[in-house]
């Protein structure tokens, strides 16, 4: 019974954390831009940060550049 003197409070603190933190989240503007992952997964976009390195077979050299650049 005593156990339950500690835990109500404790429990209701995390549930407080919890809403501040979803809170500021949603201010924080977290929620704004829901597809954008999404179509980030879906749809192969244009990098800018694109190597030359990315082209179609050049998965070799670039094994060997990663490999050069080790040592």
């Amino acid at each position: 019974m005593e156990s339950l003197l500690l835990l109500i409070p404790l429990s209701a603190l995390v549930i407080i954390a919890a809403a501040a933190v979803f809170w500021w989240a949603v201010d924080a503007g977290q929620f704004e831009d829901l597809e954008r992952q999404g179509r980030r997964t879906l749809f192969d976009e244009a990098r800018s940060d694109a190597s030359p390195l990315d082209e179609p077979g050049d998965a070799g050299r670039e094994h060997a550049v990663k490999s050069i650049n080790l040592r």
